[in-house]
């Protein structure tokens, strides 16, 4: 029988202007010449729309955006076919930039995001209600701006489980460690907030096992750990699996795991087992190393990659 599509909403608060400078090299103290200048809507969930939206599923993006940034930013998701829906606030949307070096290196500056008011943040709790009823599967991705509470994600998660949705959640810090004792069903924690979250050492592979394994325990359905050009490990209840891309030659990795999550929630979309998850997400994120935009694969990428992606069961 076909699957009657039901939408993927996606949370970003703290959405930004991405801009990608190429450059031939980082110099300090000097004037450096862009070689090239690529500016995209930004912000974590904003590429796993993107992403999910490229794998063929109906989405809708949400959050905060203000003033003429926060229009160019609806505007960019409008022109490339991303239904969205957002709070408009009072401060202007911030920008954040990544320069890509010719010796491969990639170095970040993250504004932070412009204050958030009180009665903004009980409009976006409204609107996310009424998307709730909407989707089948909801992801909340990033930082949040000033203003919003560290607990805003955890009330998000039980407003989605209390109706029988599923929630993919990545972030971190207090907003991570408070949004799991709401138990979403899917996290994706890295080695370091791993260790910052259980307070135990994490350096080796046993380790991230260990403490993934721990954090199912507390109530988490799937604890999903990105390993960079090694794939990514899953931790459920049918067991622990390790995701394996074949090898590429990478052209941006920014964003790859956000690809991820937006794999993953189209996976819990369509009904997926955990290894066709698993090989899927691997897939499409092995894609988005090959593209130079954020947020981004082409479909023939991740179609030639599929069938060398390959998933064993750990222990």
């Amino acid at each position: 029988m076909e699957r009657v599509q039901q939408m993927i909403t996606t949370v970003t608060l703290n959405v930004a202007i991405d801009k990608a400078y190429v450059v031939d090299a980082v110099e300090k103290g000097t004037v450096m010449r862009v070689l090239k200048c690529t500016n995209t809507a930004g912000g974590k969930g904003l590429n796993v729309a993107k992403v999910a939206r490229l794998c063929g599923e109906e989405v809708m993006a949400t959050g905060f955006v203000g003033g003429h940034a926060g229009a160019y930013i609806e505007e960019m998701l409008d022109a490339q076919g991303v239904p969205n829906s957002f709070v408009h606030t009072e401060c202007e949307t911030r920008s954040c930039i990544n320069i890509l070096a010719s010796d491969g290196s990639s170095t970040e500056f993250l504004e932070p995001g412009a204050p958030v008011a009180e009665e903004h943040v009980r409009e976006f709790l409204e609107l996310f209600s009424s998307l709730v009823d909407k989707s089948e599967v909801l992801t909340i991705s990033g930082s949040v701006p000033q203003g919003v509470p560290g607990d805003l994600y955890a009330k998000m998660i039980e407003m989605a489980k209390e109706r029988g949705k599923k929630i993919l959640l990545d972030t971190s810090g207090e907003l991570l460690r408070k949004g799991i004792e709401a138990c979403p069903t899917m996290i994706k924690p890295n080695d370091d907030e791993i260790e910052a979250l259980l307070g135990v050492p994490v350096s080796n592979r046993e380790e991230i096992i260990a403490g993934a394994r721990q954090l199912h325990e507390r109530g988490i359905p799937y604890v999903v750990v990105s390993l960079g050009a090694d794939g990514a490990l899953v931790v459920c209840d049918e067991g622990v699996f390790h995701g394996r891309p074949p090898k590429i030659e990478t052209v941006n990795t920014v964003g790859c795991g956000d690809s991820m999550t937006a794999a993953f929630a189209v996976s819990f979309a369509r009904g997926y087992d955990i290894r066709q998850a698993l090989t899927y997400a691997v897939a499409v994120s092995a894609a988005n190393a090959l593209t130079m935009e954020t947020g981004q694969f082409k479909p023939e990428d991740m179609e030639r990659l599929l069938p060398f992606v390959t998933v064993d069961k750990v222990g």
